[in-house]
């Protein structure tokens, strides 16, 4: 509904990526719209998931993630699911369920995706960049500027595209190594699939 509620979201992510509970009387505080929390800082974790991207939609969240334990990845979307839920609820009032359905997860099996998966997640803000919208259809992309859309995706707080371009976000609940290790500079990366997306249109604007 607003932006505490989505640093709520960000909040649980470090929260929950625990093999125990979360205690009831942890807490937390906002100073600067970052999550600040002595207690999660200093008290020892063992991590179900790595958090590899992330992106938190108005309706919706994609989270790139990787086992850390057996088990850990199911027992982790438990925890966020059921945790966020709950203090959504208590927030505004209301009771039942706050996702609409299960938590779709699929699983990269390819080199292909691989490479795909995390751009994937990183241009999901551009739904709401007028003009941009069908930015999944590469034939007859709505990207026709890769400056106007990475300028919107480093302005758009909720991602960890920041975070992989050197713009410091909400780094705690994330690891950057993996990715940025395949992929190399990942501006750069980027920014050479939007132009690709780019080329793919000359010739529909040269027929306008």
């Amino acid at each position: 509904m607003d932006d505490r509620d989505r640093l709520r979201f960000i909040h649980d992510l470090y929260e929950f990526n625990d093999v125990l509970p979360a205690d009831s009387n942890t807490g937390y505080r906002f100073k600067s719209m970052d999550i600040v929390s002595p207690y999660i800082e200093k008290r020892k974790r063992e991590r179900l998931v790595e958090i590899h991207g992330w992106c938190l939609m108005k309706n919706h969240y994609h989270l790139l993630l990787s086992e850390l334990i057996e088990g850990g990845l199911s027992l982790f979307l438990r925890k966020l699911n059921v945790g966020y839920a709950k203090s959504f609820n208590e927030k505004y009032g209301r009771a039942g369920t706050l996702f609409q359905s299960r938590t779709k997860k699929i699983l990269i099996e390819n080199e292909a995706h691989f490479n795909h998966i995390l751009h994937y997640i990183h241009l999901n803000p551009l739904d709401y960049l007028a003009g941009a919208e069908e930015w999944r259809e590469r034939s007859h992309s709505g990207i026709t500027s890769a400056k106007e859309a990475l300028d919107y995706l480093e302005g758009y707080r909720w991602s960890s595209y920041p975070d992989y371009v050197g713009k410091k976000n909400l780094p705690s609940i994330l690891t950057t190594s993996f990715f940025k290790d395949a992929l190399g500079d990942y501006f750069r990366s980027l920014k050479e699939y939007l132009s690709d997306v780019e080329t793919d249109l000359e010739p529909l604007r040269l027929e306008r």
